[in-house]
């Protein structure tokens, strides 16, 4: 009986909502911890693994010898690899694609390469607005990784001090 009695004085008083009012109050002027995305940068981890890419040797000749590693241990099946011999009777790509669509950013594809012509990037900041955007071509992957190479090599030479 008591217990329904406080009940009724708790529901006819709002005490829940007047808690939950105080508690709004209570961080409405202190310091905000938001940070306003495009201006500041939150610190990323030396793990995160974004935005695919493809390198080239010093030379300009590409990395890729379409072994097919990385389309064989991907476990979303996301890449796709056709090649063809060359004159010099060595084997290189005709076709590299990713379907970031499906992709799930696991890293495999970069683990199994054996003369690191994959990578993953840590380009976080692009979109697709269509889904056909996210279909990621052997040029696109190329472009990339010519644009971030100095980033890319980097990033590989702290690694290879850690392993």
């Amino acid at each position: 009986m008591l217990r329904e009695v406080k009940s009724l004085i708790n529901s006819l008083f709002l005490k829940e909502l007047i808690k939950g009012l105080m508690l709004t109050g209570k961080y409405l002027f202190s310091k905000k911890i938001t940070i306003p995305f495009p201006e500041e940068k939150t610190p990323m981890s030396p793990r995160f693994r974004g935005l695919h890419a493809l390198r080239r040797y010093e030379n300009g000749e590409e990395r890729c010898i379409a072994c097919k590693l990385c389309e064989a241990v991907c476990p979303a099946m996301a890449i796709t690899i056709e090649s063809d011999m060359r004159e010099d009777g060595t084997r290189r790509t005709t076709r590299y694609d990713i379907d970031l669509t499906k992709c799930i950013f696991c890293g495999f594809c970069e683990e199994a390469c054996p003369v690191d012509a994959i990578v993953e990037t840590h380009i976080l900041e692009y979109h697709g607005e269509k889904r056909g955007d996210l279909y990621m071509t052997k040029d696109i992957l190329l472009a990339i990784g010519d644009n971030y190479e100095s980033e890319i090599s980097k990033r590989k030479e702290t690694d290879a001090k850690y392993k």
